[in-house]
Order: C-alpha cells, then structure tokens, then sequence
C-alpha cells in the first residue's frame, strides 16, 4: 500500500522518481504551477496550485515552473521561482526563498522565473533532447490554453522535429495508489470534517438558513486550521435537496424537511468528500426511515465486499441493484429500469489531491485506492432526497470506512440531535 513517508519533500521526490521511470531518455518534463485568473476590475481569484504541480513539487505558489531535463541516464531538476521583490511583497505578502523552496521540494537547483526561457531553451536546443513532456488536461475544447499548451504550439513552430507528449496519463497512474502518508492525511480531513457535521447537526432546526449551517461547517474547520474546504460545499434542505450540486444557501430549513450535505475538509492536499442527510427537527419520519434505512443498508453491504480484485465498475452498478431490490420491497420502484427516478447520478469517486481525484479510472480494484461509496435516493413524490456518502480505502484482504465515525445510523444521527443547544 505504499511505503511509510511524511508529506514532506521526501513524497514528493519519490514521486518525481516514479515518473522519471516511465518516460523515454533525452527527455524535458515541464510542469506549471498557473496564475490565478482576474475575476474583475483589478481583482483577481484566489490562487489555486495546479494539482499535478503540487503533486510533484511541494510548491503552492503561482507563475512556478518545474523542469526536469533526462538524459546519459540522469536527471536534472530546477524548480523556477518568483524572485524576492519587496513592492509586489508588499501588496501580495511573502515570496518563497529558495532555502523554502529546496525545503519543499527536494529540488536543489533554484532559480527566478526569469531564468526560465533562456535556460529551457537551451536545453531544448540540444541534439539530445528527443521528448518534452508537458501535462496537456483540458475537459473541453472550448477552456481557454493552459501555459503548457500555449509553449506546446511554440515548440510545435520552432522545432518540428521534437515530440510533444502527455504526462498526463503518467501522473494519473500515479495518484491511483495512495501512499501511506496520502492516507494518514485523509484520516486526519476526516476527523475534521467529522466536526463541521457534527457542529451542523447540533445546529440544525426549523427556522434555520443553510447558510446558517454552513457557517458551522466553516467555523469548525477553520479551527483546526483548515481555511478553505477540499470542495465548495453542498448544504440544502427541504426542496433544494433535489438539486444535485447546490451552491446558493439561502433556503429556510422548515419542519419536516431532511437536512442534505455533501461537504469534506482538505489536509496536507488530500480531500475527502462525505455526504449525510439528516431531518431539521431531529426525528425521522416513517417514510424519511424506510428511505434512509435503504441507503445505510446498500452502504453496508457495499463496505462488506469491496475487496482487490473487484471490477471498479461494479461498485455503482451493484449499489443501484442492491438499493433497487429495497425500494422495491417497500413498494416504491417496481422495475429495475426505472431506478433512474430515485437514484440520479453515479455511486463512486476517485478521491485525493482532487475530490474527483485525477486517476487512471481503473478495471480492477487494488489495495491502496481511495474512492467514495456514495448512496443517493430522491423522492419527489415523498419530497425527500438525500445521500450517504463515505470514503472507502481498499486494504490488501477488504476495505475500511474511512469516514465510519461520522454519525450515519438513525440511532447515531437522533442521539447526537437531541443534544441541540438552542
């Protein structure tokens, strides 16, 4: 499952040397870090590290460039950095030194940014180099160029003769195996994230907004030090629980209604990503039962014989047939083909550096991956919808319920809501 490592350089080193075995000689590997996008006026979004870059490097810090240059039967690395600038320090805080840098990342050769042409190109301009390779990761046509692809279309003018390449599937196969630390640091998102529901539960009544709720989510991760969450959270109720990525918040929980969330903290970049759906009163009705009571037993049944050696695709299918064969016996869905009424989208995820983690999606399961087992059931006509929704680390013989102490039982969930503070 990985050997035992601190998130520290030395993780992202070895991950360099991972992919330094799966390229071809006389080869530069080029990776960026981006630049955050203006949003209006002069103002611009917050920062976010690419994930492969970080993945490799350590470094969250924008208009960072890595460079790996492969030949002989050695590697050379130099990260690029920002240089020192005390007026853009002022406005924007603190640069990396390159002490912090080498800190971080392993990389011993550290230079500014605008290094970079100038060095990479000579680089390139060597009879020896063969290969670049660059992480090329649009969803679309229409997403607007990346550095990587912008230099691609360059290189592609200047030096016909070199072949452009992908780490991208490179990378993906990388993060599809969690590493022992990768996982101590989800274990760690989990007990916070255990927290901000738990806090939101306590929370929870009539009368309350989401964005009331999500405010206790926010507060319990910012205290123990988690500024941000792994994802935009989704916190509904009532109706607005039948709106799968729901971002608005301004609802009024109302008595009667089930409570959805699907919400996760981020530690040491690992995400988690745990969905559970609770009433606003703090009791369950009949149906809110017989519903919820299919949910946990499909998830029950699905951590009992998740195992290697598993079809990966047989997760979602199996969770549909099961949670189908139950709301069958309660009346509800007569015919397989119609369980698209009540169950809306897949029934697992990759999770890791993304909380739909950038993985090689699997044929086989194997110790060591990380994915949700996620439980949805939406009755319109009962006007209940809700998830259940937990993170499954593949052992060698089995699987474990990363996020099993959240409370997920009618018993458990009623038990932590009686002890409301209002």
């Amino acid at each position: 499952m990985g050997s035992d490592l601190k998130m520290d350089k030395t993780f992202h080193r070895q991950n360099r040397e991972t992919l330094y075995r799966n390229i071809e000689k006389n080869s530069v590997v080029l990776l960026f870090s981006g630049t955050a996008p203006r949003k209006t006026a002069d103002e611009y979004y917050p920062f976010f590290a690419n994930r492969n870059f970080v993945y490799m490097t350590g470094i969250q810090k924008p208009d960072s460039i890595f460079m790996a240059v492969a030949e002989n039967g050695t590697v050379h690395e130099t990260l690029f950095i920002l240089p020192k600038d005390k007026m853009a320090e002022r406005w924007t805080g603190s640069r990396l030194t390159p002490e912090q840098a080498e800190n971080a990342s392993a990389i011993a050769d550290i230079r500014s940014v605008n290094d970079f042409e100038s060095v990479f190109f000579k680089s390139v301009q060597t009879e020896k180099c063969e290969n670049i390779y660059m992480d090329f990761d649009k969803l679309s046509k229409t997403e607007p160029d990346s550095r990587a692809y912008e230099l691609a279309e360059l290189l592609k003018k200047l030096y016909p003769y070199i072949k452009l390449k992908n780490l991208s599937s490179l990378i993906k196969s990388q993060r599809t195996i969690k590493k022992d630390c990768e996982i101590q640091a989800m274990k760690t998102a989990q007990k916070i994230t255990r927290q901000g529901i738990i806090a939101m539960m306590k929370a929870s009544r009539p009368g309350l907004y989401e964005y009331q709720l999500k405010a206790e989510f926010d507060y319990a991760l910012a205290q123990n030090g988690v500024l941000s969450p792994a994802f935009p959270s989704i916190i509904s109720s009532g109706k607005n629980n039948f709106f799968i990525h729901y971002y608005d918040y301004l609802g009024l929980c109302s008595d009667g209604d089930m409570v959805l969330n699907d919400v996760g903290a981020c530690w040491d970049n690992e995400c988690n990503d745990v969905s559970r759906g609770w009433p606003c009163n703090g009791r369950f009705s009949e149906k809110q039962k017989l519903l919820y009571t299919c949910a946990y037993n499909t998830s029950q049944h699905m951590f009992s014989i998740i195992k290697p050696g598993m079809p990966m695709k047989s997760v979602d299918e199996t969770i549909k047939k099961y949670t189908f064969e139950q709301l069958r016996d309660i009346k509800l869905c007569a015919r397989f083909e119609d369980i698209g009424t009540y169950m809306w989208h897949g029934g697992s995820h990759h999770v890791g550096y993304d909380v739909h983690d950038w993985v090689i999606y699997p044929q086989l399961i194997e110790p060591g991956m990380v994915f949700c087992v996620d439980v949805g059931i939406y009755c319109e006509e009962w006007g209940i919808g809700f998830r259940l929704e937990d993170n499954c680390l593949v052992t060698d013989d089995g699987c474990i319920n990363l996020s099993e102490q959240t409370p997920r039982t009618i018993e458990d969930i009623e038990a932590i809501m009686q002890k409301r503070i209002f």
